[in-house]
């Protein structure tokens, strides 16, 4: 039994640490630092440092897979799937657009607009176009190359702990630490720069890559 276990842990994960794997320690020292040493609060507004710094790592992760020159397929959607995470950073364009004047941090909500149908029509364009990406998924059978990945290739372990650690992290902040917004939106940026240390390794690095003929 524990021989099949220690083979299948051999077979299916890579614990090497590659360079994206000590960017994204960076990151999480960084985080750790930020709130050690008190740092302002107002780093972790909407659009402010930590948040300008998670939309450039998300572009960055696009462009990743815009120009991967392998398993085009699946990397087209996954840039696809990115503007949902994007759109959804934004609040659907209200932290972008619905600043009120005067106030520092703080922002329209869709009820309080001059147009209160606007809301809803935003979240309705955003519903759909997330069932248009999740038809896209199917349409374009993103799952046969999914699965090819999953089957084929090793997975990048620390990449994945990192990106584990910020989803858990963030996801417990609101409650744990008194909008503490450094810290939820600290973690939320070392997911993001541990998965753009995934995308890189599978579209660039030849131990994640699958073999030609996986790809025909």
């Amino acid at each position: 039994m524990f021989g099949k276990i220690f083979e299948f842990i051999k077979n299916h994960f890579d614990f090497r640490f590659y360079g994206v794997s000590w960017i994204t320690l960076l990151v999480l020292l960084s985080v750790i630092l930020m709130l050690v040493l008190n740092m302002p609060q107002k780093f972790g507004y909407e659009n402010e440092l930590l948040e300008n710094i998670q939309m450039a790592v998300l572009f960055f992760i696009m462009y990743l897979c815009l120009t991967s020159k392998v398993n085009k397929n699946f990397f087209n959607f996954i840039a696809l799937a990115l503007t949902i995470i994007i759109i959804r950073e934004v609040n659907c364009g209200r932290t972008l657009f619905f600043p009120i004047p005067g106030e520092y941090h703080k922002y329209y909500s869709w009820k309080a607009l001059p147009w209160p149908w606007l809301g809803k029509v935003a979240h309705g364009l955003y519903g759909l176009w997330i069932t248009i990406v999740g038809l896209i998924f199917f349409k374009k059978a993103v799952y046969k190359d999914l699965w090819k990945i999953v089957k084929n290739v090793k997975f990048p372990i620390w990449q994945l702990l990192f990106g584990g650690l910020g989803i858990f992290m963030g996801a417990i902040a609101e409650e744990a630490t008194n909008n503490n917004f450094i810290f939820e939106e600290g973690f939320e940026l070392l997911f993001y720069v541990a998965l753009a240390g995934v995308i890189w390794l599978y579209s660039r690095n030849k131990n994640f890559i699958l073999e030609e003929e996986e790809n025909e």
